[in-house]
């Protein structure tokens, strides 16, 4: 059956979905610059005019991101030894020393570059980590001192955090955390560190699998590096609530594992008092809030689902088939259910309440369940009372190529799906608590990022970080935003979130959380090379993120400093500050 966009607005229609329009919506953010047709783009690093900051009634910035520096080992082969190898994954800056550390995961190193002239870091010392364990996972920086996040080499066991002296790289001492350490984080004050320790399970069902628990360690640092000690945060009391814990929209679907298994911390973000943290769980859906009031014994005081977005309403691209009739962005209205599952969490305060803003990557467990958690829409049953027009959104060009879940949707257990759920959000999302201690969501960008891409690369469109063909990610988790961090320029905040598929930076001025606007989108990519071989691609991939003030910037400017994990290579962005609006 060949799908028009009669067809789909009459299947839309008979479930009471409206269409969204792809171009000339009115609620499309400020217009980021053209990007010319594939064959005549623009070279890498030349961003669009910045976007028109939205009228919210307070004072605005206009901000401008220009790349003017980059590192890519020289000394590797691009197409063996770099890409897609995760050679720059996360990065931290150190004032003190002017160094940026990256996190080389595969090389289980963590690269230490001269940012003293930031159009040209270079390489100045390795930390080699290969002797503390497995792969190094993530950095973080206070003080003259690096925490490095380490993992054991086999997974599943202990993980440790290493000190490092920042100008002699001298260790300074380490702590045993928990399985898998994921990402750490300095507290705001300094005196600890937060460890996300994913307790990742090395398969489920297989001989001598393993399924470690999830958890959250809190360093004591207050008295040095030497041996510090360590608090630790656990899930178990949420063990034997597991069947409650689904009814409230949280997944916990590892094959015989308890809720303390299941949830796996990905990233954490501290409240601006210092008093509590959120951890995001990425595959449960859900956030974890730990009582930090004492660090010597944290406690998760709750986990709360983030529920699901609408899609039907904002609107998505979900098929890499398009219609004949349709060009290839074609963003409609579809009854499907978006998870959130944010990877990377940043925090940030406004009228004296801490927000927490979420980059809605979206993640499965297909590495390690015997049978695939998604798969396509056309591949699934569908209950005809729910869908009846099933059998016109099952075509390629419609939904059926859309992966989606399989561990819910089956509301009555009857065999068929009555709802259909796809993992990510294909935002960023803004949250609180409310006065009774519940999450809620203040903002979401709704389709914002697969419009303004559209707009700018309208041939390459949801294109994966490793394929310039169109689309490639269309029927999966679109440009999936996965880091995220935030920024004080002219005393507004900034969110600055990376896109992981399709490349590049969305900027956003999120000073009021229920009122962001769009600022800028900036990507240094040229679509015209093969990013598999061509070192000269420009940056795939951006992973992890890092704000430097103009305070502590070797060169007077704000910067942003981006690892880009596919292209193995750290981009460094200089913020101008272009307009100040309504002074």
């Amino acid at each position: 059956m060949q799908m028009n966009k009669w067809t789909v607005a009459l299947a839309a229609a008979v479930l009471g979905f409206g269409l969204s329009a792809c171009e000339g919506d009115d609620g499309l953010p400020g217009a980021t610059g053209s990007q010319g047709e594939q064959g005549d783009v623009g070279a890498p690093g030349t961003p669009g005019a910045p976007g028109t900051p939205g009228a919210d009634g307070n004072n605005g910035a206009l901000l401008d991101l220009t790349r003017i520096g980059g590192y890519q080992d020289p000394t590797l082969d691009y197409a063996n030894d770099i890409f897609d190898t995760s050679a720059a994954e996360i990065v931290a800056f150190d004032p003190a020393t002017d160094r940026v550390f990256v996190v080389n995961a595969n090389a289980v190193t963590v690269d230490v570059l001269d940012l003293s002239n930031p159009t040209s870091p270079q390489k100045v010392n390795t930390i080699d980590a290969t002797a503390e364990g497995g792969a190094a996972n993530s950095v973080s920086i206070f003080g003259g001192v690096a925490a490095v996040a380490i993992e054991a080499a086999d997974k599943v066991s202990n993980g440790k955090v290493v000190f490092y002296n920042t100008s002699t790289l001298a260790k300074l001492g380490e702590a045993t955390v928990g399985a898998l350490p994921d990402m750490l984080t300095f507290t705001r004050d300094g005196q600890a560190v937060l460890v996300a320790n994913e307790g990742e399970s090395n398969g489920y069902g297989n001989p001598g699998s393993v399924d470690p628990v999830g958890s959250i360690s809190v360093i004591d640092v207050s008295a040095g590096f030497a041996s510090p000690s360590v608090a630790t945060a656990g899930f178990e009391a949420y063990n034997g609530q597991e069947a409650a814990l689904r009814a409230e929209g949280i997944r916990i679907y590892g094959p015989g594992a308890s809720a303390a298994q299941d949830f796996e911390p990905e990233y954490i973000a501290e409240s601006v008092d210092g008093q509590s943290a959120w951890v995001s769980l990425q595959e449960a859906n859900a956030f974890a809030i730990v009582d930090l009031s004492n660090r010597a014994a944290p406690t998760v005081t709750s986990v709360q689902s983030l529920g699901f977005k609408a899609y039907s309403i904002e609107g998505m691209d979900a098929s890499d088939r398009d219609p004949r009739d349709f060009p290839q962005v074609n963003i409609q209205s579809w009854p499907v259910l978006g998870m959130y599952q944010p990877d990377a969490i940043a925090s940030y305060q406004f009228n004296g309440k801490t927000y927490y803003i979420s980059a809605n990557e979206g993640d499965d467990r297909n590495d390690f369940l015997q049978q695939e958690e998604t798969e396509r829409i056309k591949d699934l049953t569908l209950d005809p009372d729910r869908f009846p027009n099933r059998d016109a959104l099952q075509e390629d060009e419609a939904i059926g190529r859309l992966e989606v879940t399989t561990q819910i949707g089956d509301l009555d257990n009857d065999g068929d799906f009555d709802q259909l759920y796809a993992l990510g959000g294909r935002s960023f999302s803004i949250w609180t608590q409310d006065p009774m201690g519940k999450v809620v969501q203040v903002y979401d960008s709704g389709s914002d990022f697969e419009r303004i891409t559209a707009q700018r690369y309208p041939n390459n469109f949801n294109a994966s970080n490793d394929d310039n063909s169109p689309e490639g990610r269309s029927d999966a988790k679109g440009p999936e935003p996965e880091g995220v961090t935030v920024g004080t320029l002219a005393g507004r905040s900034f969110a600055f979130i990376g896109l992981e598929r399709i490349g590049g930076v969305m900027v956003y001025d999120v000073t009021n959380p229920q009122s962001p606007s769009f600022i800028q989108y900036v990507n240094f990519r040229d679509f015209t090379k093969d990013p598999e071989t061509d070192a000269s691609i420009g940056d795939l991939g951006p992973e992890g993120l890092t704000f430097v003030a103009a305070a502590d910037s070797p060169n007077g400017k704000p910067l942003l400093i981006v690892g880009n994990e596919v292209s193995g290579t750290t981009a460094i962005w200089q913020i101008d500050v272009v307009e100040i609006a309504n002074p």
